[in-house]
């Protein structure tokens, strides 16, 4: 008999934790594969340090073959497993498919953006889940502050330097908090722009900033963003977003050209496509990670529902702290279920968080003790440093590097609005133009000399939306729902949100005869429960004026 053959999917703070533990402690005696679209783990915590300008890109990753060397990392994104066969079939970067067969399975696919059905959102606000979308925001504020320094009309002026954060979970607030920072210091001490007051909102219908967190910590950085000129609005959301602005449900209409959106994270689609028990689209999960009745999957993170043994009645939040810690508890689970060990339960407390308000300022309570200011700041940096698997030294020599060198305020046009639409499966992808084999011929209602709109491949294949304004997507009204995320890193809560019901399936819609659907593609050749894996993209929008000239149609 061979060695067991061990697949992980997803490679987030859950399935990387799990790899690395199974690594060492199976070593030899297991196949190891992990599925993961992108080749790094992403350290989410300090994304908003990408999009500030603080921290390079490559300082927030780190590379699964460089620190995996056991792992075989196959590049792709599950789009079906068959239960009953074993197998998970994916699809590749550039579009092949391919079909890992196991004999046990951790499911850790985590979360992608939540969307609410509020007019005009998913067409234009960006998410903030991914590389791709920190770095298109750094980007978004530079052109902005530079497009409002060239015009004459104040109005202008005015609304490309309002930018509004929505959701004041801990993702919110650093964004908010660190967006402030950026986006002053482009301006001051800049002769040429004196006078200009770059203005940030930050919204929520919760009645306190981290309404999740300590009291302590939310009166913190309420003072922090207030005394920094961000304008704290609780009770207060989006009612409508256009191009112009976005109204807000207190009756204002506020003219920007950035909408953050940060309510919070729903589990990946992947989970609910199984046609197993849910609670709130994540996967029923036994105190051992184990999903009843399927002693041979296990699934830990965003995308699992882990009974909560400190709080009987009640799952563990979706936080970055539960999903590491729950990927060892999987790796030994796993372990012990192919006979070396014990199986164990799952049993954790919350050590406390940290909220990274920018410069010196911080909000923490680790150990439950609470923190503010400059000591808060460097407990803050000492738990990221010691958290991240990698990278530690290179962090800190940019952190070293901002303290005493002025931000390099630049765009480089590499992310585009069209390239990270809020209403996808894949916010750690940026969608790629279309390819010739993949344009449209001009019908009798298109004009021939327009840029015609692409279809959506099945995901991660190449091409996508052309080049077009915002990025696409319908509200998403049948998005599967989930539990709030509970400021975890990278996301908040979402149950404060105005809008309707959580979202249940994926986004459809009927295409018009003899063309194909501009909207979510289902791989129709996924093996087993058909519970194929959609990307809940959407239809194309008129390009954006604001954005750098996209690429023809036939660049890839």
């Amino acid at each position: 008999m061979g060695r067991p053959r061990i697949v992980i999917v997803g490679a987030g703070f859950a399935g990387y934790r799990t790899a690395r533990a199974l690594s060492r402690s199976a070593r030899g005696r297991a196949d190891i594969t992990l599925l993961n679209p992108t080749d790094y783990f992403l350290y989410l915590p300090l994304l908003p340090q990408v999009a500030a300008g603080i921290l390079e890109p490559r300082r927030v990753t780190v590379s699964l073959s460089g620190t995996l060397p056991h792992v075989r990392l196959v590049l792709g994104e599950a789009d079906g497993i068959d239960l009953e066969a074993r197998t998970v079939h994916y699809t590749g970067p550039e579009g092949e498919g391919g079909t890992l067969a196991y004999d046990r399975l951790v499911l850790a696919a985590g979360s992608v953006n939540k969307l609410l059905p509020i007019p005009g959102v998913a067409e234009h606000a960006h998410g903030f889940r991914g590389l791709p979308e920190a770095l298109y925001l750094r980007d978004h504020v530079t052109r902005q502050v530079e497009l409002a320094a060239a015009t004459d009309d104040p109005a202008k002026c005015a609304a490309r330097c309002t930018f509004v954060v929505v959701g004041a979970g801990y993702t919110g607030t650093e964004v908010a908090a660190h967006g402030q920072l950026f986006s002053d210091a482009q301006v001051h001490k800049h002769p040429m722009r004196t006078g200009m007051r770059p203005r940030w909102l930050l919204l929520d219908v919760a009645d306190r900033v981290l309404p999740e967190l300590d009291e302590r910590l939310s009166r913190t950085a309420d003072r922090v963003l207030r005394e920094r000129g961000v304008e704290v609005r609780m009770g207060t959301s989006v009612k409508e977003a256009t191009h112009e602005g976005v109204l807000l449900t207190d009756g204002e209409f506020v003219d920007t050209r950035t909408v953050v959106w940060c309510v919070g994270v729903r589990p990946d689609p992947l989970a609910a496509s199984l046609g197993l028990p849910m609670e709130r689209g994540r996967l029923l999960v036994d105190p051992q990670l184990r999903v009843p009745g399927r002693p041979e999957v296990f699934a830990c993170g965003d995308a699992a529902a882990v009974p909560d043994l400190e709080k009987p009645g009640q799952y563990t939040p979706m936080t970055a702290q539960h999903a590491w810690r729950q990927g060892k508890v999987c790796a030994h689970n796993i372990a012990a279920s192919l006979g070396d060990g014990e199986p164990r339960a799952y049993r954790h407390r919350d050590l406390g968080f940290v909220v990274d308000l920018g410069g010196v300022k911080a909000a923490a309570n680790p150990l439950g003790v609470n923190l503010s200011g400059p000591a808060a700041g460097a407990v803050a940096r000492g738990y990221h440093l010691a958290a991240m698997p990698g990278n530690r030294v290179r962090v800190a020599a940019d952190w070293l590097l901002d303290a005493v060198l002025p931000r390099q305020a630049v765009q480089l046009g590499l992310v585009r609005s069209w390239s990270v639409p809020l209403d996808t499966a894949s916010p750690e992808l940026a969608r790629v133009p279309p390819g010739p084999a993949q344009r449209h011929h001009a019908g009798e209602d298109e004009d021939p000399a327009a840029p015609q709109p692409a279809t959506e491949p099945a995901k991660n294949q190449p091409g996508g939306e052309p080049a077009k304004n915002q990025p696409g997507g319908e509200p998403a009204k049948n998005q599967p729902g989930g539990e709030p995320a509970k400021n975890q890193p990278g996301g908040e809560p979402a149950k404060n949100q105005p809008g309707g019901e959580p979202a249940k399936n994926q986004p459809g819609g009927e295409p018009a005869k003899g063309r194909p659907a501009p909207g979510p593609v289902k791989r129709t050749d996924a093996p087993g429960n058909g519970a194929g894996r959609a990307d809940a993209t959407g239809p194309t929008y008129p390009r954006d004026p604001d954005d750098p000239t996209p690429p023809a149609q036939g660049d890839s």
